[in-house]
């Protein structure tokens, strides 16, 4: 464990394997935690808080400066290490998994520089304060990138936070908490406590002196959290599943449109919550979808992800295997037509928790596999007869995380992605920007993460009345 600025025996004495899913082999042993680590752990951040709360702008920047440069100096062994954990393919991890963790460093660093702590209205000062003591519950898909969209804005707020990452993923945050030390993180300031969700997660998120919990999860881990935490009345945070929509317009190039939207949904071999993996599509360009769509999903390299061919590695652990193919054995029982993939490994890999990129078409949009988040490399191609019914389909599930509207008339794909109940919609496959807000809409979650709004999330308001308005500015 990290806690109060030093590398410390946990409490108890449980341990947990992380497993190679491309091996099925344990690589490391790490310690979890228990709720008396959590103990400590909060109250080395209720200690630090005082401070750190009300230290300068500028020592925030200059520590979140470090980490930024740190992360970028070891991205090569950040990339192994979430390679080896969690299964991604190598040049993926170096592409996309580090770069973009990094990226919510810099960005926290951007908007604390220039964030108005303080605003007037009348005679009327509206501060923002840093809400406090910050519980952060992370998952497994993501597991660097997904650390720093939390600890990164939360620490500009001048928050103090106490980190508990997924215990199947873990390495990358033991990396990251060196990373927090080298910078020269004040002690208290960062703690981290592994540990699973029932024993470490519930004590974070029912701590008194916890004040707010961010939990990136699925929905059941998000409802757990939210009920461990209300008799405490702390602000709750969730980022939780999705069963996104990429609406394919009856004007889209489709030999753009179809082979991009196979590899959104396939991207971290459907590992994303935000992943597309509902394409709702004009019936009457179903077969030319399909046939464009098998074409893509066959350039796929799925094998070794330390190999630098591969574009796509096994699935994280064995639940997620087990629960891929379960999904598609009812998609077939279902009736929707397979257009490749199906149960079972790819040919030649016999170990490791590989699956067959499954892409089903003639999908009915009340199937299981049109409403439920399977999280893993399955497209489900559903068709549609008018724009109303596409919009219909894609509202037509319980979440509303993201969203894709592809179409050459630029204002037609406006007025879809407008009627559209998700917190994100990408019009024609933009580049991801780390300063548009990220949350959900219904069972997706509520708050928002990165950005100016990510920054905000861990801010109190107040309200001085009668405070008289000077030349002088003041930060938090």
């Amino acid at each position: 464990m990290f806690i109060d600025g030093e590398w410390v025996l946990p409490q108890g004495q449980a341990r947990a394997s992380v497993i190679d899913p491309s091996t099925e082999e344990p690589v490391a042993e790490i310690a979890l935690g228990t709720a008396q680590d959590v103990d400590a752990a909060v109250a080395a951040a209720r200690r630090a808080f005082a401070a750190w709360s009300v230290s300068s702008v500028r020592s925030r920047v200059l520590l979140l400066d470090r980490v930024h440069a740190l992360i970028l100096e070891r991205a090569e062994s950040f990339a192994q290490v979430i390679s080896q954990e969690m299964g991604a393919a190598i040049g993926f991890a170096r592409s996309t998994q580090v770069p973009v963790a990094a990226q919510h460093i810099r960005v926290a660093r951007d908007n604390l520089a220039s964030y108005p702590f303080l605003t007037h209205r009348g005679d009327v000062a509206i501060m923002r304060e840093a809400i406090g003591v910050c519980g952060l519950i992370t998952p497994w898909n993501w597991p660097l990138y997904q650390i720093t969209a939390k600890v990164g804005p939360a620490l500009a707020a001048g928050c103090t936070l106490v980190l508990k990452p997924s215990e199947l993923s873990p390495l990358s945050a033991l990396l990251f908490a060196q990373v927090m030390q080298d910078a020269g993180i004040p002690p208290g300031v960062f703690n981290l406590v592994s540990g699973t969700g029932p024993e470490v997660g519930a004590a974070l998120s029912a701590h008194p002196d916890v004040d707010m919990i961010s939990i990136t999860g699925s929905t059941r881990a998000g409802v757990l959290v939210a009920q461990a935490a209300a008799p405490t009345v702390k602000r709750v945070a969730q980022e939780l599943g999705g069963k996104s929509p990429n609406v394919i317009l009856p004007d889209a190039d489709l030999v753009r449109a179809v082979p991009a939207g196979v590899a959104a949904a396939l991207r971290n071999v459907g590992q994303s919550c935000s992943a597309p993996t509902r394409m709702i599509v004009p019936r009457e360009h179903l077969q030319e979808v399909e046939r464009i769509a098998h074409e893509a999903a066959s350039s796929f390299v799925v094998g070794d992800p330390r190999a630098e061919q591969t574009t796509h590695g096994p699935v994280a652990n064995r639940a997620q295997f087990n629960r891929v193919q379960e999904m598609i054995g009812i998609g077939i029982a279902e009736g929707a037509r397979l257009v490749c993939g199906g149960l079972g490994r790819p040919e030649a890999l016999s170990r490791g928790f590989y699956c067959r990129p499954t892409i089903f078409s003639a999908v009915h949009p009340r199937m299981q596999i049109a409403q439920e988040e399977i999280f893993g490399p399955v497209l489900a191609i559903i068709p549609y007869d008018s724009v109303d019914e596409a919009v219909e389909i894609a509202n037509g599930t319980v979440y509303g995380l993201g969203a894709h509207v592809q179409g050459q008339d630029l204002a037609a794909a406006r007025a879809v992605a407008a009627r559209i109940r998700s917190g994100q919609v990408h019009i024609n496959y933009p580049a991801w920007s780390p300063h548009a807000p990220f949350g959900g809409y219904k069972r997706s979650g509520n708050g928002r993460e990165y950005g100016i709004e990510g920054l905000e999330e861990y801010l109190e308001t107040k309200a001085i009345l009668g405070f008289q308005e000077s030349s002088e500015s003041v930060q938090a």
